[in-house]
Formats: C-alpha cells, sequence, structure tokens
C-alpha cells in the first residue's frame, strides 16, 4: 500500500460537536480535503494527525446520528 501526503496548512480546522465546552474532549475536523477526514486534538498544537477515509465515517456517524 502507498502513503499518500496531504498538505493540510490551508485546511480550515472546526471543533467537532461532540467536544465537550471546558477544553476536555477536542477533537478537530479540518474541511476541505478531498476524500478524506483529518481529525486531531486541539489541545495539542502540531500533534499527530489521524486521516479516516470517507467510506470509515458512515457507521460513526450513523450511530451518532441515530
Amino acid at each position: 500500500m502507498t502513503m499518500r501526503e496531504y498538505d493540510l496548512s490551508g485546511a480550515r480546522r472546526r471543533r467537532s460537536t461532540c467536544s465537550n465546552g471546558d477544553g476536555g474532549n477536542c477533537v478537530e475536523v479540518a474541511e476541505g480535503v478531498p476524500a478524506v477526514g483529518p481529525v486531531c486534538d486541539g489541545r495539542v498544537a502540531g500533534g499527530s494527525v489521524v486521516l479516516a477515509g470517507a467510506a470509515a465515517w458512515v457507521e460513526p456517524v450513523r450511530g451518532m446520528v441515530g
């Protein structure tokens, strides 16, 4: 399998609605990156980013929506 690099420097991040309001569980999702959903811990500047393919989001989102 070939690893692909993504330039996330211009990606717009937003805090997940699953994050709580007191600074804990701060999950951020970057938008505008085709075919993947970059996710990171917004409390860690420059930290690791997990790239989840679009198909990987189907079940988790279905579970949250109900």
